[in-house]
């Protein structure tokens, strides 16, 4: 394989038309729009954690950029430039250290600058060594002052709000981990949902003026959304019935499983790794919302209100109002 620097040229220095000098130097230079602020994310992923060793290296170039865009998504911001970073195991490697050799960096970079020619963004800089296969993105955007989506801005009697079908991405983790059993068309879908995320640019710049609060749903739509409620000092109902549906998954009839049933409602509450947008507005707003989910042909689920009750706490109801309880509330990278 080539060496560190011969890779670098090869494959990710690439043309940068929206920085001053990108990759080459010991800094980029980049110059924000005058009057804008700037919004910077970091996310880190690592092999065995946050996705499977043998991921197709160009899904996971597509992957590795799209959960910081989500990020900047969630702010309401418009992308402008990444840095990468990566710790790259040899082509000698096991199973938990990665496989990556030349080819695999090749296809790697082919998703990774996909990604970023879909949302207009540069790759200006990064930094490669050697070690357990490791990436970590930085991520800048823009955003007019004082008009970023935060978390802390829910009030009491706010609809809440979440875009796309959560659970997908976690379904189609358990599918690839044989830990259940998808009829068809679900494992295409669901594994899709894993592999290739769509970050919400585009409706987290519609909902800038109208979102109180917003988030991206990456450790699960229950933990993602208590911590809305935890910035905002207030407290969430969800009500089951106005999820997203995913009753097909179990089947019908004859067909139909419970327990698959039960799981894709975890699932989609608190699996994770969904990357759609979760948000809070006034009532009122409801029809300006579904005018933004049939432009954009997203839809858009009103799932519950914000209610007064102790800061971060999140209640699942059915439909005779009686709370479920769901153990589990999202992922935790340092849950015992």
């Amino acid at each position: 394989m080539a060496g560190e620097f011969a890779l670098i040229d090869k494959y990710f220095a690439r043309p940068t038309p929206s920085a001053i000098l990108g990759p080459g130097d010991d800094c980029a230079l980049v110059q924000p729009t005058p009057g804008k602020q700037l919004a910077v994310t970091t996310d880190m992923l690592v092999a065995g954690t946050h996705f499977l060793p043998d991921t197709d290296p160009k899904n996971l170039g597509w992957k590795a950029l799209a959960v910081n865009l989500s990020d900047l998504a969630a702010m309401g911001a418009t992308p402008r430039w990444v840095t990468l970073a990566g710790a790259l195991p040899p082509p000698q490697g096991d199973f938990l250290r990665g496989v990556v050799d030349e080819a695999w960096i090749a296809a790697f970079a082919d998703g990774f600058f996909a990604c970023a020619s879909e949302y207009g963004v540069d790759v200006i800089g990064g930094d490669t060594t050697r070690g357990p296969l490791n990436l970590c993105i930085t991520a800048m955007g823009e955003v007019e002052p004082g008009r970023a989506l935060r978390r802390d801005g829910a009030q009491v009697g706010d609809q809440i709000w979440v875009s796309g079908r959560p659970g997908l991405a976690a379904l189609g983790l358990a599918h690839l981990q044989g830990k259940v059993s998808l009829p068809d068309p679900w494992p295409r879908l669901c594994v899709a949902a894993l592999e290739k995320p769509r970050p919400r640019v585009a409706l987290g710049q519609a909902l800038v003026g109208i979102a109180t609060a917003a988030i991206d749903v990456s450790d699960g739509l229950l933990a993602d959304l208590g911590h809305i409620c935890e910035r905002s000092g207030c407290a969430a109902a969800i009500k089951l019935v106005q999820l997203p549906h995913l009753r097909d998954v179990a089947g019908s009839g004859e067909s139909y499983d419970a327990n698959l049933r039960r799981f894709a409602l975890e699932c989609q509450l608190a699996g994770g790794d969904d990357y759609e947008l979760c948000f809070t507005a006034p009532g009122p707003l409801s029809l300006t919302i579904a005018q933004i989910a049939a432009r954009l042909e997203l839809p858009l689920w009103h799932i519950g209100e914000i209610v007064a009750g102790q800061a971060g706490e999140v209640t699942v109801y059915d439909p005779d109002f009686n709370p479920v309880n769901f153990e589990r509330k999202g992922y935790d990278h340092f849950a015992a």
